[in-house]
């Protein structure tokens, strides 16, 4: 399977901001839930080490790079692949064949010779193809499946490197993968949230810590949204005004572009809301009956709502 990450941002040498995958981004986590259930994503707590990462000149080169995809498959929890790791000169970044295994052999760009420092990035997405391959777990679209394979790789611990070998300034454009940087910060910050962890620390690339921070505000606003309790004044009121036009009969589903939607429903034909879990995204629906406990059935998370 070839993956032609981009080093230089694309034709242009710019390279993509923003959230433009962001609905793909949200599937993907849900999709890792449902094939892996909540215990299976939480048995990846440990994310890969910047020791396991490193790769200076000193290291052999073959012994090296087996060395840093041997990270990459205990990051991802598997133990009994093996990979078999050959340089040679090609557009892409690197390329696996998802096979039936145990063996598995990666071809990397001839740069990585030289530019040690990213061979893990570039690792990492294609052990978390070889995953995707072994639980089944693809989308229908290609261009959708190499965004689940960027999500998996960092939600599942391996992939903070994709996001810090994002460097841009006026002499270097180069970013690795699928996702913008932001989406690479936001899928990181959904991650970070679940296990604890702050990854900050890690960073070598200060255009790498920007992109997370912009991508953990916008996780923190999943936390936020109603119906959820931490919602913020002006959230609560449109909120508010949505569900008294849904109670009325008007048919709104959710105002000013919100996650949430209102429908008839339940045995007794009650008010209800629908909206994303702010940790799966799988959706909930629940009661319209002012404050309330909703545990999502795919993750486990307990949520204070005001409905």
């Amino acid at each position: 399977m070839e993956d032609p990450m981009e080093h230089n941002g694309g034709p242009s040498g710019r390279i993509e901001h923003g959230f433009p995958h962001l609905p793909v981004v949200r599937a993907s986590i849900t999709a890792l839930f449902r094939r892996l259930t909540a215990d299976g994503v939480r048995a990846y707590a440990t994310s890969v080490s910047p020791a396991e990462a490193a790769f200076d000149a000193a290291e052999d080169l073959h012994l090296g790079a087996h060395r840093v995809a041997s990270a990459m498959v205990r990051a991802l929890r598997l133990p009994d692949a093996r990979m078999v790791v050959a340089f040679r000169p090609m557009e892409q970044a690197a390329t696996v064949e998802p096979a039936a295994g145990p063996e598995y052999f990666v071809e990397v760009n001839d740069r990585f010779r030289t530019h040690r420092r990213d061979l893990a990035a570039a690792l990492s997405h294609e052990v978390a193809h070889v995953l995707l391959h072994r639980l089944g777990l693809e989308f229908p679209d290609t261009a959708d499946n190499e965004i689940l394979t960027d999500t998996a790789a960092v939600y599942l611990g391996a992939g903070w490197l994709l996001l810090d070998a994002y460097r841009e300034d006026a002499l270097t454009h180069q970013k690795f993968g699928y996702l913008t940087p932001e989406e690479f910060g936001y899928a990181l910050a959904k991650r970070a949230a679940l296990f604890g962890e702050d990854p900050s620390p890690w960073f070598t690339s200060p255009r790498a810590y920007e992109a997370y921070t912009a991508g953990s505000a916008l996780a923190a606003r999943d936390l936020r949204r109603a119906p959820l309790a931490a919602a913020g004044p002006m959230t609560r009121r449109r909120y508010a005004r949505a569900r008294r036009a849904a109670a009325a009969g008007a048919g709104v589903p959710a105002a000013g572009g919100a996650a949430y939607r209102f429908e008839r429903g339940g045995t007794d034909g009650g008010l209800r809301v629908g909206f994303p879990c702010p940790v799966c995204e799988q959706r909930l629906r629940v009661p319209v009956r002012g404050p309330l406990r909703a545990r999502c059935g795919l993750c486990g998370t307990v949520l204070e709502c005001d409905t």
